[in-house]
């Protein structure tokens, strides 16, 4: 028997050893396609329930794509239709630049610290990211409205050549926009910061629905498309947006400016690109908080030290004292720390007060359109024990009798009118100062805060006899799938009886209109808030005892998600 060294290159019976494998060369692109084609396939096989919701996005999508397809081919030749494609091109590539700051979480791989430990160097990896970027939904949606913008501008063979080149050139762009700056916030979009962005997003979808909204009517008006051109006259000269432009210089036989455009529109794609390498050769060779030890160690406390929050601060001393207080502070940290809290607060407040001047924009303005910021706020009193989610079984345990109970539900009602109040005043007295009606500033006032008030006493009421468990597994969801009924019947039914409790003071200013004692009219101020509080001050009343009756009932909703 021969002994051989383990190290030597030949085997015990003197033949070579067989060689290491190989190590690939090559572009890693055709692996990281099929790679997102396995992570694509591998989610649909995850649940029925996903693979139905990709399939009803991706029906939709090409649904929607294909209509604003044959909206554009319709339009050629039509009288300023170059304008309308260049501002949709820069709202499109608008739109590729926030989504991933608003949706980290839409795409695994975004993430290019997934990469780390994958000897690739940045200019093969970004290129093969950026390939693999163009397969989903979202890119083969954007492919079809800017091969619409081309066909809508796009008259004789150049045209035609010079469309081609503005595609191609304009879904790079925006897939390469989009994952610069994913790259870019990486760590911001994986931190807590980038979660509650995530979800503050419904608010910054809904004000921009307002706005497009607000745009189309506009665009149906007397001069039509025409209102684009002072827009379009800037964003031409901005990439994507020009190489589109471009086509239509080309159609005109403006070959110069086109040329200039095209040009612009490629310096951004390389510029894009080079960004892109700068920051993900940063992100993957410079190590992150989690991997660097503290500088310094903590600081030692005392065992006495509370690791509570500082109840003595200056804001703290204004408060109430005993429970009331504490309910109200805890409240209101919940609205400043908690990622769902924080959303519906945020959304309340952008949407309560963009309603009234929108619908004034519109030309429907009515200085009673203010009372919607009453109605969102008020909707925050509603499935009050639900926002506590599986920690309400604390709170359950310090409420004993109905006393306990109308003082937590008197703290969280003063919490919301801490903020309420004072916010309800500056949407009423905008819109006046909007509107020029200074005169019906004090009846629609009293009108508000009664609503608020009644909308308080129907949410204390709705929070004791539907309430409901708010999933925290994901940012989008509001309501446990069981549970979708109570919801609706929670908000919809309390909306409905809360406005029957305003009816009081809204009969009287009717009364004081047809009766013409316009006079009187301020009198509708006092009455209404000083309504307002009785009604609220009501609902918590008969609220409290059912709260103290019910509490395994409400503690067992809540805690289902």
């Amino acid at each position: 028997m021969t002994l051989t060294d383990p190290l030597d290159a030949k085997g015990p019976l003197g033949a070579a050893a067989p060689a290491p494998p190989a190590v690939p060369t090559g572009s890693p692109t055709p692996v990281f396609v099929s790679l997102k084609l396995a992570l694509l396939r591998n989610g649909l096989r995850q649940s029925s329930g996903r693979r139905a919701a990709y399939l009803t996005s991706l029906v939709m999508a090409l649904l929607f794509a294909v209509l604003q397809l044959l909206g554009l081919v319709l339009l050629r030749g039509t009288n300023h239709v170059d304008a309308l494609v260049t501002l949709l091109t820069a709202v499109l590539a608008l739109g590729w630049a926030v989504m991933p700051l608003f949706f980290p979480g839409g795409d695994e791989t975004l993430d290019p610290t997934r990469l780390v430990m994958l000897p690739l160097r940045p200019r093969s990896l970004i290129a093969a990211l950026l390939v693999s970027s163009l397969i989903g939904i979202g890119p083969l949606f954007t492919l079809t409205l800017v091969a619409g913008s081309a066909i809508a501008v796009a008259h004789g063979a150049a045209a035609a050549v010079a469309g081609v080149l503005a595609v191609v050139l304009t879904v790079l762009v925006c897939v390469a926009l989009a994952r610069a700056v994913a790259t870019a916030n990486t760590r911001l979009l994986t931190s807590r910061r980038g979660r509650d962005l995530a979800v503050l997003s419904g608010l910054f979808v809904a004000i921009g629905a307002q706005f497009v909204n607000l745009g189309a009517q506009q665009l149906g008006g007397e001069n039509g498309l025409s209102v684009l051109e002072p827009a379009a006259a800037v964003l031409r000269w901005v990439p994507p947006a020009a190489a589109v432009d471009a086509v239509q210089g080309v159609s005109d036989g403006a070959y110069g400016v086109a040329a200039a455009q095209f040009a612009l529109t490629v310096a951004a794609l390389a510029l894009l690109m080079w960004w892109w390498r700068s920051t993900l050769t940063h992100l993957m060779t410079t190590p992150d908080a989690s991997t660097i030890q503290a500088a310094a160690p903590r600081e030692r406390r005392s065992p006495g030290a509370a690791d509570t929050p500082d109840a003595s601060g200056p804001f703290a001393r204004l408060l109430p004292s005993g429970r009331t207080g504490t309910v109200l502070l805890r409240t209101l940290r919940y609205a400043v720390r908690d990622p769902k809290t924080k959303s519906a607060w945020v959304t309340s407040l952008g949407v309560g007060l963009l309603l009234p001047f929108i619908t004034a924009a519109q030309g429907n303005g009515s200085i009673y359109w203010a009372c919607w910021a009453s109605g969102m706020l008020g909707m925050l009193m509603y499935n009050q024990f639900g926002q506590d989610t599986s920690a309400f079984w604390m709170v359950a345990q310090t409420i004993s009798s109905p006393r306990d109970a109308y003082l937590e539900l008197r703290g969280r009602a003063l919490a919301l009118l801490l903020v309420a109040v004072p916010y309800v005043a500056v949407a009423v007295l905008g819109c006046a100062t909007f509107l020029k009606n200074w005169s019906a500033a004090p009846e629609a006032l009293g009108i508000a805060l009664a609503l608020l008030g009644s909308m308080l006493a129907t949410g204390a009421m709705t929070s004791v006899l539907a309430p409901y468990s708010i999933p925290q597994d994901s940012g989008y969801k509001n309501v446990v799938p069981a549970q979708a009924g109570i919801a609706w019947i929670s908000i919809f039914g309390g909306m409905i009886v809360g406005s029957v409790l305003c009816a009081p003071v809204l009969g009287l200013t009717i009364w004081l209109h047809v009766s013409g004692a316009h006079g009187w009219l301020w009198v509708v101020f006092p009455l209404g808030a000083v309504y307002g509080a009785a009604i609220a001050e009501t609902g918590l009343r008969v609220a409290a005892p059912r709260v103290a009756a019910r509490l395994p009932e409400i503690l067992a909703a809540v805690s289902k998600g």
